[in-house]
């Protein structure tokens, strides 16, 4: 199976982006706060622009709200460090975009875990009734 070149671009990016905001980022941006994950990267055809998702996890959402602040404005700063590592002509335009996935997967989960009904003690009376 042949892989694009935009897919390809889409891990790189991702690991890279990843790695500036764990390491340089966060020693230049000390109110940086939470784990911060670049979950995927939508690299635009013509390499002009890019679409970074992340997702925050923080105490307080209030210190999400600061941090992905942060990551907007630091989107020079890691364009610029993204271009020292990576070899192309260009470096895309960077936006970043929250991911709601992991909120959406965790709400589901406990709704699921709400609605999960343990149906072995209505099988157990039923045994009883049967014996009887």
């Amino acid at each position: 199976m042949k892989v694009s070149r935009t897919s390809r671009l889409n891990g790189e990016f991702q690991k890279e982006i990843s790695e500036i905001i764990r390491t340089r980022l966060k020693d230049r941006e000390p109110e940086l706060k939470g784990l911060i994950s670049v979950t995927e990267t939508d690299v635009a055809p013509d390499l002009k622009t890019a679409k970074v998702y992340v997702s925050i996890y923080a105490n307080e959402e209030a210190q999400k709200a600061k941090s992905f602040a942060l990551l907007e404005e630091n989107a020079g700063f890691i364009r610029h460090e993204l271009a020292a590592v990576m070899r192309m002509r260009t470096v895309p335009a960077l936006t970043f975009l929250w991911d709601g996935s992991m909120a959406y997967g965790a709400k589901m989960d406990d709704l699921f875990k709400k609605i999960h009904v343990d149906p072995a003690p209505e099988e157990n009376e039923g045994e009883e009734k049967e014996e009887k």
